[in-house]
This record gives C-alpha cells, sequence and structure tokens, in this order.
C-alpha cells in the first residue's frame, strides 16, 4: 500500500481539472492505497457546497458526488 498526495489548485472555472485530484483518490482507494488531497488556490473554494455542486467535470462524475464518496472513504482532505 502506497501513500499518495493529489494536488488540486483548479477551481469551478476549469472543472475537468478540478475533478482529478477527487477522481485519483478514488481510483488510489479501489486499488487499496492510502491517498490525500491537498487543494490550495482556486480549489479552496469547492469545499462550498454550492460550489461543488455546480462543477461537472468531463467524463467523470460530478464534483459533489466524488466529494461525498472521498469523505465516506476518509480520505484527508488538506485546504
Amino acid at each position: 500500500m502506497a501513500r499518495i498526495l493529489y494536488v488540486g489548485t483548479s477551481g469551478s472555472d476549469d472543472p475537468t481539472r478540478a475533478g482529478f485530484p477527487f477522481n485519483f483518490a478514488l481510483g488510489a482507494v479501489e486499488a487499496g492505497h492510502a491517498p490525500e488531497i491537498f487543494i490550495a488556490g482556486e480549489a479552496a473554494y469547492l469545499v462550498k457546497q454550492e460550489i461543488a455542486s455546480a462543477v461537472l467535470p468531463v467524463g467523470m462524475p460530478p464534483l459533489a458526488e466524488m466529494i461525498r464518496k472521498v469523505v465516506e472513504h476518509r480520505v484527508p482532505v488538506w485546504v
């Protein structure tokens, strides 16, 4: 099992890039690893529910759904 840190700096202005850290962390959990997420800059606004609900990354589930799953899996999110 590896510890992996995913860093995100993109916010709602780039929904697909904003979703990457959450999508990658969920994949790491499924593979048996221990991911963590660090978000900074514009990505910090994604923790607001009204903003997360409006972010729809291309080719991924909605951001709010990914955040819910990250929380369910107890993945640490550092802001």
